[in-house]
């Protein structure tokens, strides 16, 4: 495989696993086009022109040559220098790393997450709240997170990857697509009755189990095992936590829990004023489900793949 194909691959999974569904994915997609067709000429120099075929910001080959040929590949939940530094020891030890593949996003992919935000909106129409409603919600919210990203020195690791010669990914929102298409189509299907029963479904997965033992399982923060679990909603895609204002809309629409990977407690204040139950499933065993149900594909197409950083790694295929 090359770079490209590994690239391509993976946002392909990841438009198939969109909650937006296919017909949302190319909507946002034609709006983008129609965006950067009205720009002027001395603005469209400046536009990163792969946001016309890939609907995730998030998601880049951020160093490197696209058709660079791979047959191991470095994968972890979060690359930093340290992760560069490890991928090129590998080299020296006879191992040579011919990728590395972060999840969470570095370099110019992490200066951009603000834009995949607004699959957000979409996401909460879906269930029940109004898009306009939804809109005004995400707005204020991604400004916010936009704003916070200003002063990140974005480009440590990658400026690494590049002098040290090891082409790099990120594959951040596609991998969270996965995740949340495997466990809101296990919640739809088995219905869990308590919020216990969501305890139980999620620590039957092997990512959670482990994660268990390591003391990072599945924690409910809001609610009681006891408490009837009522409609269940995966909110684990679309950049990073949205506006906490949405709890109230989201208890309105119908649901009555949350599965997330995480939640400032600015946020949990909200959800409680609403009477909603929260499980937090676990951030870097979610971040590895879903990284693990693309490394699969990508695996049985002929790399070999180097778990570091946090990734539970469990095959399915």
């Amino acid at each position: 495989m090359r770079i490209k194909d590994i690239y391509e691959y993976v946002i392909e999974k990841g438009i198939e696993k969109d909650p937006r569904g296919p017909e949302g994915v190319r909507e946002a997609l034609k709006a983008e086009k129609k965006k950067y067709n009205e720009m002027k000429e001395d603005e469209k120099k400046d536009y990163d022109i792969e946001k016309l075929n890939n609907p995730y910001s998030d998601t880049r080959i951020l160093s490197g040559d696209p058709n660079t040929d791979v047959k191991r590949i470095m994968v972890g939940v979060d690359i930093e220098v340290g992760e560069v530094l490890l991928a090129d020891r590998l080299g020296e030890k006879g191992k040579p790393v011919d990728l590395i593949m972060a999840h969470h996003p570095e370099g110019k992919a992490l200066a951009e997450l603000h834009d995949v935000m607004h699959m957000q909106e979409d996401i909460m129409a879906r269930y029940g709240v109004p898009i306009n409603v939804a809109e005004s919600l995400m707005s204020s919210r991604i400004s916010e997170v936009k704003r916070g990203l200003m002063p990140i020195n974005h480009n440590r690791a990658v400026d690494a990857a590049k002098i040290l010669g090891i082409p790099m990914i990120c594959t951040h929102t596609v991998a969270d697509n996965q995740v949340v298409a495997f466990l809101q189509d296990m919640f739809d299907k088995e219905k869990p009755r308590k919020v216990e029963d969501v305890i139980k479904l999620l620590k039957a997965i092997p990512e959670y189990a482990e994660a268990t033992k390591n003391c990072a399982g599945p924690a409910i923060i809001l609610g009681s095992k006891e408490r009837r679990a009522g409609k269940v909603f995966v909110d684990m895609t679309g950049g990073t936590s949205g506006s906490e204002k949405s709890y109230e809309k989201l208890s309105q629409a119908g649901i009555g829990t949350i599965i997330g990977m995480h939640m400032t407690d600015k946020h949990r204040k909200e959800a409680e004023k609403h009477h909603l139950n929260v499980v937090i499933a676990g951030h870097i065993s979610s971040d590895s489900l879903g990284m693990n149900l693309l490394l699969d594909g990508i695996e049985q197409k002929g790399a070999e793949i180097t778990a570091c950083s946090g990734i539970i790694r469990h095959k399915r295929s």
